[in-house]
């Protein structure tokens, strides 16, 4: 292993380059659909090692070794997350004669700018680097501030953190209650980068006892978790989740708008399975319905007829908002619930608006050079100043987020008893089959585990399922399935911890991380000199 170490160090110009670039891509791997998690045992060492290669003495070259350690970086994080994004590319070819220009953009570009992220982290690393473990803290703390950056800057799109890898299935999902998305990503960098120290030797005992037991406490808290009973309460709600898999070029044209709604009804109506109960709620997802509802009375009697008495119907919808005469309408990404008399009770609209799928940023020099929505509508959509909780009938409130406000930690927060679960729609029809709805729906699971609330999630296609505060899917329809899923949730809240604890748990790990490398940076100047 030291060989080994050795030769990558000394690796130089494309050979560098290239193994670098492999490294972020393997760690791809432990994503979804493969979780493969222990492929991360391999990239971060790679990186480790290189960035070894770069450091040497510390106060030697002190330029060149930055802009080297920043260009590995983004080495790694560019072929990470081409790996792990090319699929974006799909969305682009469903009216290809108008957006496949623009298909390197999506599959490249997107990934190079992500990439800076994970580059400033090891520039960043660079000025700690020592010879030790204090080296693979410091990478530990340098990546999780890359991950807590990328959750919110240019409007933000923390897809794919590291710490998703390190949380493949429910028994290693619960760290997320405590520690949130990124302070799972900063131990996990830590824990996946130990076996580094195999190639140098300095530091590899405490090394190894250290990652050991942050490991295992890891799957012994998820266990621990996994095996206490939820409790028990009076509120439960009977969810059918609607899945029709309607063709994203079909939900596109205006002719097959009368079918599409149909088969949203069709399966709406199917006769539950003997012995189970009624659906209370009815769920179809997010844009269902195709044209604006409010424009048609006939659609919400058609809707009245469907559900029984005391159902009612969550659908996504755009929903248009009339500004005066002369006035172009604001349209909105919305949720609307509907009773049985087909009556409109209540409306959600969605906040964080998707770039270049809903609207384009910095729109006036981006329009003139070709950039528009995917999906047209005059001046795209507009976002609502806040978000609201969709009350039901019988009281129970749902925290409504529209397709990707799912990947984002801190959309949700949810003052104590005000929601009875996370209401996630969307359409990952547009992914196709590719590892987009799986990563989607991943990261969805997470946010119930951080929660502590149950998920209730509708795909147009994609994968639609019913969670439970655990992560631990309770019913759902598989990718490409057409179909619908019953199933009976308990609405009482269990997390013991809300953003603010997560937030407070994350950077006292990185303040834990800065410390040690700090301290080991010291001792190795010192020694050094």
């Amino acid at each position: 292993m030291e060989r080994l170490a050795g030769r990558i160090m000394l690796l130089a110009g494309a050979k560098r380059a290239l193994l670098a670039f492999l490294a972020g891509a393997l760690g791809a791997l432990a994503l979804p659909p493969f979780g493969f998690f222990a492929v991360l045992f391999v990239s971060f060492p790679l990186l480790v090692w290189l960035l070894d290669g770069v450091s040497g003495n510390p106060d030697r070259a002190h330029s060149y070794g930055l802009r080297s350690a920043f260009v590995i970086g983004w080495l790694f994080g560019f072929g990470y997350f081409v790996a792990g994004l090319w699929w974006l590319g799909n969305a682009l070819l469903i009216e290809a004669e108008d957006f496949a220009w623009a298909l390197p953009l999506a599959v490249l570009g997107l990934p190079a700018v992500l990439a800076l992220f994970y580059g400033l982290a090891t520039l960043f690393v660079r000025l700690l680097w020592s010879d030790g473990i204090g080296r693979i803290a410091a990478l530990a703390a340098g990546f999780g501030l890359a991950e807590w950056l990328r959750s919110f800057v240019a409007t933000g799109f923390p897809w794919n953190a590291i710490g998703y890898g390190a949380m493949p299935i429910p028994l290693m999902m619960q760290s997320a209650a405590p520690l949130g998305l990124f302070g799972v990503s900063t131990l996990a960098v830590l824990v996946f980068s130990v076996p580094a120290l195999l190639g140098t030797r300095k530091g590899l005992l405490p090394g190894l006892a250290l990652a050991g037991l942050l490991f295992g406490a890891h799957l012994g808290f998820g266990a621990y978790m996994l095996g206490q009973s939820l409790p028990s309460g009076e509120k439960t709600l009977t969810v059918r989740l609607v899945q029709p898999v309607i063709d994203q070029a079909r939900k596109l044209e205006n002719a097959d708008r009368i079918d599409i709604f149909n088969q949203h009804l069709e399966l709406s109506a199917e006769p539950v399975e003997e012995g189970k109960p009624q659906p209370d709620v009815i769920v179809w997802p997010e844009t269902s319905i195709p044209f604006i509802l409010t424009e048609h009375p006939d659609a919400l009697a058609r809707i009245a007829d469907v559900l029984k008495d005391g159902q009612v119907l969550v659908s996504g919808a755009v929903r248009a908002e009339e500004q005066g005469a002369g006035q172009a309408p604001r349209y909105y990404n919305s949720v609307y619930v509907i009773d049985d008399k087909g009556q409109i009770l209540s409306a959600s609209d969605k906040v964080h608006l998707t770039p270049f799928g809903e609207y384009v940023p910095y729109e006036d020099v981006l329009r003139r050079v070709g950039f528009d929505n995917l999906v047209s509508l005059p001046g795209g959509f507009s976002a609502a100043s806040d978000r609201s909780l969709l009350p039901l009938p019988s009281g129970v409130g749902l925290y409504p987020l529209i397709c990707y406000e799912i990947i984002f930690p801190d959309e949700i927060d949810i003052p104590a008893g005000e929601a009875g679960a996370i209401l996630n729609l969307t359409n990952d029809a547009w992914f196709g089959a590719t590892p987009g709805p799986y990563q989607h729906f991943l990261q969805a699971r997470i946010r119930a585990v951080e929660a502590g609330l149950p998920l209730i999630r509708s795909a147009n296609n994609g994968i639609s399922a019913i969670v439970d505060v655990r992560g631990r899917i309770i019913s759902g329809v598989a990718l490409n399935a057409r179909g619908a899923a019953d199933a009976t949730i308990g609405l009482v809240p269990v997390s013991k911890w809300n953003n603010a604890d997560r937030s407070i748990n994350f950077w006292l790990i990185v303040l834990a991380m800065v410390l040690a490398a700090l301290i080991s940076r010291m001792g190795f100047i010192f020694r050094t000199n």
